[in-house]
């Protein structure tokens, strides 16, 4: 084989391999949601100063604290928002039921989260803690 032809075929094999090792990194795929699980939701063990009143304060109190009282509703301590808790009332606005005003007023929907918090709080038994 004369020398000439040993450097073609050494120089083609180069080139094949700087191509490959160019090309299949690049077609490495990924799947976002199984790299980046996102936060769960922790429902259990609910607290009303921990995990209830910031949700509250945040999404509703603008409109139905003690001095607003828009609707004449008032949640701004335990004993306000319980009353609620108690009789559906709560559960049925902040997950748009049927035959009840959607909850905040002209606002995007809470985050299932947050409700699922919520949700769990009353299954509780609402507890001030």
């Amino acid at each position: 084989m004369p020398l000439n032809s040993s450097v073609t075929t050494v120089s083609c094999t180069l080139i094949l391999v700087v191509t490959l090792l160019t090309i299949l990194p690049g077609c490495y795929y990924d799947v976002e949601e199984e790299l980046y699980t996102p936060d769960a939701c922790v429902t259990t063990g609910m607290s009303y100063q921990a995990d209830i009143k910031p949700i509250i304060d945040s999404q509703c109190n603008a409109c139905h604290n003690g001095a607003s009282r828009l609707g004449g509703i008032s949640l701004e301590t335990h004993a306000d928002v319980s009353q609620y808790a108690s009789n559906g009332r709560l559960i049925g606005v902040i997950r748009h039921d049927s035959g009840y005003s959607p909850m905040p007023k002209n606002g995007a929907k809470l985050p299932d989260c947050a409700i699922a918090k919520i949700e769990a709080w009353i299954a509780d038994g609402f507890p001030d803690n």
